[in-house]
């Protein structure tokens, strides 16, 4: 598939020369962080020394003051506190931290997660109910509930209180519970906007620690499971989040906890073995997500809160069986899901992919949609059959909003939510030929050719002697890496290949480069899924290639080495 390489612009030169002088290091480090927004001597004294001193006071949340107040009352009277928060890993974690922090010294509390296909997403009327029965006065609702109106009139009538900490977009209308925390609201004059939900539950902890004067000791280990939530929900790597995750990785790297001790086992991450943002997307994040899509999210909660090392491991190979079934499942539909395509040259020529098939398991169907998008790159559906209707989610390509193109058919859907590039719906079956060719036309009306080729954006152009010990050590310190705050991107222009590079791997489907330029200069580098470049790279012609630059260490030997992202002859 061709993509569109997309150099950033080059800094102001002034603005670099100058920030260049105050950090002696080189323009083009200079220039990652000017492209940050890290255009002064302090704010790079902040980025590359987070501090946790740098966490902003918890009570400029609105309604935090609220909330700490009824849990303090709830604590002086005894009163039975449930934790609620949804199925995935922002949810989970949420429930095992706020529930961790208050056992420490609290015992009267229960938690709750909604299933996946009996209630759905967020706060459900059967939870409020599970409340009731339990003799519950007060919900702590967690990575959901700001727009759950109808069910907090519910609670209400039912006596039960409602705190929610929320991060996603507010509503026309607040909910009527007794605080609504979200820094997203418009009355919130919150200085960060972009907490996971898992991230307002430790401000929640936060908040308590300093009204109480408690040692923040029992806060700080509560960091990973917060960094977990950041990395697994896609939240940008910045600010608050990014000070969040520094320290949090740092905590998963020698974990007290037993549960996570137990998935790091499983993932095969090495005790001490320093972790990244993305180890925590690929290797334990979609454990932790598993247990809601095949049976239930209470086992991740189970997992995270476990204090005896037998019962975590139990649990933690539980939850490994949810995953592997899990990759089953989503190998298999995905397979059928390319063959539908592959048979159907009507669905080739479209702009959008739309898919159902009646036997398809709910609970990753948005999975093989973005899988799906990441092969066709085109706005996708995948749908199944549920209680007699079709569900399922949408996945989108960069810059074009697929919210509103549903949006633009919701006549023919029972429900939709999401935001601009992921979705869920609910339609009639015998809708969905027609709304597969509405969508089709919303989408074809608005999306732009260039939409349709996946981009590339690549930070810098820099030339192979500028690959050193030092620029790397200097550029590792602009981690953790994630959105907002991505590893940086290379190209360099006219190398050629040594005569040492080679295709590897069994299949011979991945190319190893051995790369020159004319400065003399040389790199080694792999490129995974790259091996179709070898033919023309061996002809000894210049090539351009854009990359990230990594560490390999074989036989206790450290070197830098280039990671390819993509390759252009010419």
């Amino acid at each position: 598939m061709n993509k569109n390489w997309k150099l950033k612009e080059l800094a102001d030169k002034e603005k670099v020369s100058e920030l260049k002088e105050q950090l002696n290091i080189n323009e083009f480090l200079t220039n990652l962080l000017i492209q940050r927004e890290i255009d002064n001597f302090d704010n790079a004294k902040t980025f590359f020394r987070p501090s946790l001193e740098q966490l902003h006071n918890p009570f400029l949340l609105k309604d935090m003051d609220k909330a700490i107040a009824r849990l303090e009352t709830a604590i002086s009277k005894n009163e039975k506190i449930l934790i609620y928060g949804d199925y995935d890993v922002d949810g989970t974690t949420s429930v095992a931290l706020v529930y961790k922090f208050l056992s420490s010294f609290y015992k009267n509390i229960d938690f709750y997660i909604p299933d996946r296909y009996k209630e759905g997403y967020g706060i459900s009327l059967q939870g409020i109910d599970y409340a009731e029965k339990n003799s519950q006065t007060l919900v702590i609702a967690l990575d959901c509930g700001i727009k759950a109106i109808k069910q907090i009139e519910y609670a209400n009538e039912k006596n039960i209180d409602f705190i929610i900490c929320d991060h996603h977009t507010v509503g026309e209308k607040i909910p009527d519970a007794v605080a609504v925390i979200d820094a997203k609201r418009p009355d919130c004059e919150y200085p960060y906007k972009e907490l996971s939900g898992c991230g307002v539950g430790f401000k929640l902890a936060q908040a308590y620690t300093e009204k109480h004067n408690l040692s923040t000791k029992n806060l700080h280990n509560l960091l990973e499971l917060a960094t977990i939530s950041i990395a697994s929900d896609i939240v940008p790597i910045t600010g608050e989040n990014r000070v969040l995750s520094h320290f949090g990785l740092k905590q998963i790297q020698n974990t007290k906890s037993v549960g996570l001790k137990a998935l790091k086992k499983i993932a095969n991450i090495k005790e001490g073995e320093p972790l990244t943002i993305s180890d925590c997307v690929f290797k334990i994040g979609p454990r932790i997500n598993a247990a809601g899509r095949i049976k239930s999210g209470k086992d991740a909660v189970k997992l995270l809160i476990e204090t005896d090392t037998e019962k975590a491991e139990e649990f933690g190979k539980q939850i490994d069986e949810h995953n592997i079934t899990r990759k089953n499942l989503d190998a298999t539909i995905t397979q059928e899901a390319l063959e539908m395509i592959a048979n159907s040259p009507e669905l080739q020529a479209k702009k959008t992919t739309v898919l159902y098939k009646s036997n398809w398991h709910k609970g990753v169907v948005g999975i093989v949609a973005s899988r799906l998008t990441e092969t066709y790159y085109k706005p996708t559906i995948v749908l199944t059959e549920s209680k007699g209707y079709l569900t399922g989610s949408a996945r989108s390509v960069e810059g074009f909003n697929v919210y509103d193109a549903i949006n633009s058919c919701n006549h023919l859907l029972e429900g939709f939510g999401g935001h601009k590039y992921a979705a869920g719906l609910t339609m009639k079956i015998e809708n969905f030929e027609k709304f597969s060719e509405e969508f089709e036309n919303a989408v074809n009306k608005t999306i732009t050719d260039d939409q349709l080729v996946p981009n590339i954006d690549i930070d810098s152009e820099i030339t192979l002697d500028k690959i050193t010990p030092k620029f790397f050590s200097i550029l590792n310190q602009f981690s953790p890496f994630g959105p907002q705050n991505m590893t940086p991107v290379f190209v360099s222009k006219n190398v050629k290949d040594t005569g040492n590079s080679r295709t590897v791997g069994s299949d011979h489907s991945h190319l190893k480069v051995e790369i020159g330029d004319k400065r003399g200069a040389y790199i080694s580098g792999i490129g995974f899924s790259m091996g179709h470049f070898y033919n023309k790279i061996k002809l000894g012609k210049s090539f351009d290639i854009c990359y990230t630059i990594v560490e390999n260490e074989f036989r206790g030997k450290k070197s830098l080495q280039i990671m390819i992202k993509d390759i252009k002859f010419n």
